[in-house]
């Protein structure tokens, strides 16, 4: 998708899109132009051996969204080497494209699957068909539904975990300074757990973030910040 193109989500129909192949992420041209890329807590923990895992602020709804940082400068990103991905593990907002769950329709609480039409991987020529020829959902498509539903429940966990760092104070801001070979870059508009506030949370917080099993994935953001290093590697081409 050339960066001027926006994407285009229609709803997935078998009548519009019976020859429709998807290429199984056969590249990764969709993500080259990103450098921060939305993941679930579920993923943290797997995610924080390759990326750091910081949190970003939408200044239009003030609402704080979890990403995986996969280079240091807006419009890199440095895991992706022509078709390849140099990383092991590859978060599920790339695996699940050119699929998206979206609303039905204005105001309506009715989920859709929707296809992103105008992505690199869709085309009538090669990949994994969506429908037979009598129009049935293929065990790929059936495959890749149950992955959006199960990325849509993750999701909506991340965001109560992220609701309740805002809400107990635990987002600070961070300026990081990285160094890239002779290069200095500096990142800002990121936040992450404040450690300090974090270890004067009271008893009755602590336990409740145990029970509702936000620990791991705290820990696992705190633990991901080592991998700025590994961006710098990647960055400086080391």
């Amino acid at each position: 998708m050339s960066e001027n193109q926006s994407p285009k989500v229609v709803a997935l129909r078998s009548d519009a899109h019976s020859k429709v192949k998807i290429r199984e992420l056969g590249t990764f041209e969709h993500v080259k132009g990103s450098h921060m890329v939305p993941v679930t807590a579920h993923e943290y923990a797997r995610l924080a051996a390759e990326y750091p895992i910081v949190f970003v602020k939408n200044s239009d709804t003030d609402q704080f969204q979890s990403v995986a940082l996969m280079g240091l400068k807006a419009g890199e990103n440095l895991f992706v080497d022509g078709d390849k991905w140099l990383g092991v593990f590859v978060p599920g907002a790339i695996r699940n494209h050119p699929f998206v769950l979206a609303p039905a329709g204005q105001d309506s609480d009715q989920l859709m699957v929707g296809l992103l039409e105008n992505s690199p991987l869709v085309s009538e020529e090669e990949g994994n068909a969506l429908f037979t020829e009598t129009g049935e959902e293929t065990d790929y498509l059936k495959a890749k539904k149950e992955a959006l539903v199960g990325y849509l429940e993750s999701d909506q966990m991340t965001k109560a975990f992220v609701n309740v760092l805002v809400e107990k104070d635990l987002l600070t801001s961070q300026n990081v300074a990285v160094n890239a070979g002779e290069e200095k870059i500096n990142l800002g508009g990121i936040y992450i757990v404040d450690e300090k506030k974090l270890g004067e949370l009271s008893e009755e917080d602590f336990a409740d973030f145990r029970k509702r099993g936000f620990l791991p994935a705290l820990y696992a953001q705190l633990g991901s910040l080592h991998q700025f290093s590994r961006l710098a590697k990647l960055q400086a081409g080391v």
